[in-house]
């Protein structure tokens, strides 16, 4: 069965097995982790004898070095078992299945464990239904030769999102769409393609939220088209169990080092702290509130500072996006080439937050651009996603700019490159195809302007917020405080957000003495802030119809509701 898409209607067919004995909610628990066996099962298979014999035959402690190398991959299975064996054992199918994971290689026995899978083969063996699972999967082929990794990945996602469903869970933190990733993979490697074909290559890419790893794969196998030669290192880290179970068997099977991808809240628990990376790319979740693990982020704020990786400030609570950019820009390599970061956005960084003592999404933003990391902003269209029809924005950052985009930000306005898709997947009624996604590339690579394509100064995007006050003004005379000044009515007080490369007197005289004589700017009080109004620089005026064409439609309109009810009386 090599079809993928009949593949995954096989495996979701399976869980029908579980009707009644299992709530819907559940099935996921017993399907994910069986998918996962099955496709280790395949990889293996082949080798499987020969791993047998050899490990017959060794008289060491540390079996899994010579085992993994005759296997011929980073991990193995010396258990005689496997999913043919097991089936020819009804009776013993549990016992059995015990010893086969039990035979599994360290690495790879962990990512079973993730599942919590003998809770299950306990729950499925007292329903007996048991072997009748482990006899379907039996039935499927998930060797890499059927099913790539990136079919894989698909398959993974699209049972997840279909299991999160039925359990009405959301499933969009899991993954994202593939089309999206390409793109971000383009616009990250661009500037790097005469890089990347060298002979022998070797970089490094991080996603601090991996999910099923599909960032990681689709970036590997863009390099490996560009250079059969080069070689991507990837690294990840991932909270959700099963999701990281998924990302460590699928980087077992391409030969990666499966300690590279380790489980974790990255922003608590940063398990890579050391490491630095050529590149870094991530989906995080969106408008995520993360006050439930605040006290250890706040105090790396106040206690590091710019020492940690939250140093540029602290966001609202309700939506800790920043924090995960935060967190990857302190993983940039700081030497002559630098590295660059894609991250997807919704619009609240944008624009979120206001100019403040304290700090907020402002001073991050503020932080970002003045120490010209912004490349560009990327606006998509809506309905993109499987759990969210809402606008996204990819971030382009780097700290080694090329010198025509230094001192320069560029905003891309992709909101109309889409096709419908056939078929709707949740929320997901739209999707990029190829060209789409090279005509963006191309937008980005032109860095000129255009209807789509806007260049602006780091300044641009700066304002200064001013604080204007107004006389108090008692028995109609203006009250003074010792040394003669006015004092401000503070009833009266009022802001003006002036842009940074505006002169704030000029503006202040040009704009507000003439509507409120006798104002003054409150200099004390004066705050900078930095804010990305996407919508306003593409904004298109579109005039409003003529009274006679309303009118015209209205009279149609009339004369084809009349028409419809004499049909009815007639």
């Amino acid at each position: 069965m090599s079809n993928v898409k009949e593949t995954a209607n096989f495996i979701w067919a399976i869980a029908d097995l579980l009707r009644g004995e299992y709530t819907q909610a559940d099935y996921g628990k017993v399907i994910l982790p069986f998918t996962v066996l099955r496709r280790l099962d395949n990889v293996l298979a082949k080798t499987k004898p020969k791993v047998l014999a050899v490990a017959k035959t060794l008289k060491i402690d540390n079996v899994d070095p010579v085992l993994n190398k005759t296997a011929g991959f980073k991990f193995h299975n010396k258990s005689h078992f496997d999913f043919e064996k097991l089936i020819a054992d009804p009776a013993n199918i549990a016992s059995n299945l015990r010893d086969y994971i039990n035979g599994f290689s360290v690495d790879a026995r962990e990512v079973i464990e993730q599942f919590k899978f003998d809770e299950q083969i306990t729950t499925l063996d007292n329903y007996d239904l048991l072997y009748q699972i482990t006899k379907r999967f039996h039935e499927i082929d998930l060797h890499p030769d059927k099913i790539s990794s990136m079919d894989m990945g698909y398959m993974f996602e699209e049972l997840i999102r279909k299991f999160a469903e039925l359990s009405n869970e959301t499933a969009g933190h899991h993954f994202t769409p593939r089309e999206v990733i390409k793109l971000m993979v383009n616009l990250l490697f661009i500037n790097d393609r005469d890089i990347l074909t060298k002979k022998g290559i070797v970089k490094t890419m991080y996603d601090c939220c991996a999910g099923t790893g599909g960032m990681l794969s689709v970036a590997e196998e863009y390099l490996n088209d560009l250079n059969a030669n080069a070689r991507l290192e990837v690294f990840g880290q991932e909270l959700n169990p099963q999701s990281y179970a998924i990302c460590k068997s699928d980087m077992l099977i391409k030969g990666h080092n499966a300690t590279n991808i380790r489980r974790g809240n990255t922003l608590t628990d940063d398990q890579l702290p050391d490491d630095t990376f050529d590149y870094l790319i991530t989906n995080p979740p969106f408008g995520v509130k993360w006050d439930k693990y605040a006290a250890p982020i706040i105090k790396e704020h106040n206690s590091m500072g710019f020492g940690g990786r939250f140093g540029a400030g602290i966001p609202a609570k309700s939506d800790g996006s920043f924090l995960f950019l935060m967190h990857l820009i302190s993983k940039m390599k700081q030497n002559e080439k630098g590295s660059r970061l894609a991250i997807l956005f919704n619009g609240s960084p944008l624009f979120s937050g206001s100019p403040s003592k304290k700090s907020n999404e402002s001073t991050i933003r503020k932080w970002i651009i003045e120490n010209d990391l912004l490349e560009a902003v990327v606006g998509l269209p809506t309905q993109l996603f499987y759990n969210t029809g809402i606008a996204t924005y990819i971030w382009i950052l780097s700290n080694r700019k090329e010198k025509k985009r230094q001192g320069k930000v560029q905003l891309i306005n992709a909101t109309d490159f889409y096709q419908k898709m056939a078929k709707s997947m949740g929320d997901k009624r739209n999707e990029l195809n190829d060209q789409h996604i090279k005509d963006i590339t191309q937008l980005y690579e032109a860095f000129e302007e255009s209807k789509c394509s806007k260049l602006f100064d780091n300044q641009d995007f700066g304002y200064s917020k001013v604080t204007v006050e107004r006389p108090l003004i008692e028995n109609d005379e203006v009250v003074t405080d010792k040394k003669g000044k006015p004092k401000a009515d503070t009833k009266l007080r009022d802001t003006e957000s002036i842009p940074l490369k505006e002169d704030i007197q000029s503006y202040f005289d040009r704009e507000v003495l003439p509507h409120v004589p006798g104002a003054w700017i409150d200099e004390s009080k004066t705050l900078t802030g930095y804010e990305i109004n996407f919508t306003k620089h593409f904004y298109e005026y579109k005039p409003l119809r003529s009274l006679e064409q309303i009118k015209a439609d209205i009279l149609a309109l009339e004369k084809k509701t009349m028409g419809a009810i004499q049909n009815v009386l007639l």
